[in-house]
């Protein structure tokens, strides 16, 4: 089965064509961070119009890339939420109607399952069960992963999420947007130590997280020191810090709760070097294999939404001629409507 995978939930715009049997045959993405940079945060309305100006062409590129034609394609995946309605609106809209056009099925995708899915793109994959840290600028989740569509949420942000918290803290700091990679940037310059920032809900049991407490320890961080470049530095270090420290600590309690043996980091926070090299380490003390989708699959993209889409397709789900879309939309709850 060849599937098109067509991603429209935030900022970027993404296309992709994946092969059951061959792969990944071509996968493209426009990125939206310029537009949305000189207002520090994705702008909904631009979002949604700059998606309906690059997806003919994203379909083009990527049919051309995957030497594929339209009659090659066996069906249409798409994102239907969690996200921006407007956005994914106008993803659900356009992949239900090019399905309608080409005379193919199309299925809707929780843009989660495709991000919990996506290192198995990867030529060595975590096999089920494994345990899922998913961690993006919109959902901070630990997921007891037992099969295709069983999905157990251990834990999850009961405020920010933790690239929320990235976004917002670098704000403070007088950094661009996207945060994650900006702070990570100013973290390197910075001093471990310096400051310290609270752990988040760590001096009790549980899988939860909070991440807003965290801002504002930033913020009284920042106020009461001088406005120099080191200063900053060490705030995003010891900011930094802190939130590698809760997301590793709360992995290691859902591995011994689990028992699991193979961990999955998905979202963009997972391209983190310092949460990388943490994580690494509290696999191995538990004497279990961390795996990654590889920098390009950790943010949002088509691949993953074709990859899911493959999966529903050849179980014989699809969606009729009538499609919606969620912008809330909880992963236990596969329903689409």
């Amino acid at each position: 089965m060849r599937v098109m995978g067509i991603e429209t939930s935030c900022d970027e715009t993404a296309v992709a064509v994946y092969d059951g049997e061959q792969g990944l045959l071509s996968h493209r993405l426009h990125s939206q961070v310029s537009l949305h940079q000189p207002y520090g945060g994705v702008v909904p309305e631009l979002a949604s119009r700059d998606h309906v100006r690059r997806l003919l062409p994203l379909v083009r590129e990527a049919l051309k890339a995957g030497d594929s034609s339209p009659g090659d394609i066996d069906g249409v995946a798409y994102t239907a939420g969690p996200g921006l309605i407007g956005a994914l609106l106008v993803g659900a809209g356009f992949a239900r109607s090019l399905a309608f056009a080409w005379g193919k099925p199309a299925v809707a995708v929780h843009h989660l399952e495709g991000h919990l899915l996506a290192p198995l793109l990867e030529a060595d994959p975590p096999a089920f069960p494994y345990l899922a840290l998913l961690v993006s600028g919109g959902h901070t989740q630990l997921i007891d992963v037992e099969a295709l569509s069983r999905y157990r949420i251990l834990g999850e942000t009961l405020d920010d999420a933790a690239g929320e918290a990235f976004d917002k803290t670098a704000q403070l700091l007088g950094l661009p947007y996207p945060g994650g990679p900006a702070i990570a940037r100013l973290a390197e310059q910075g001093q471990s130590g310096a400051f310290i920032f609270p752990r988040p809900m760590l001096d009790r049991p549980g899988l939860e997280f909070s991440f807003s407490g965290l801002k504002t320890a930033a913020l009284v961080a920042l106020r009461g020191c001088a406005p120099d470049e080191g200063a900053r530095a060490d705030i995003a270090r010891g900011f930094e810090e802190a939130v590698v420290d809760t997301l590793a600590e709360k992995t290691r309690r859902a591995l011994l709760a689990t028992g699991h043996r193979r961990v999955v980091v998905a979202g963009g926070v997972g391209a983190n070097q310092r949460l990388r090299a943490r994580l690494a380490a509290v696999a191995s003390a538990a004497g279990a294999r961390l795996y990654f989708p590889r920098a390009e699959f950790c943010t949002d993209n088509g691949a993953m939404i074709a990859l899911a889409g493959c999966f529903r397709l050849s179980r014989g789900e699809q969606q009729g001629l009538a499609f919606g879309a969620r912008a809330h939309w909880e992963l236990t709850d596969l329903t689409v409507t």
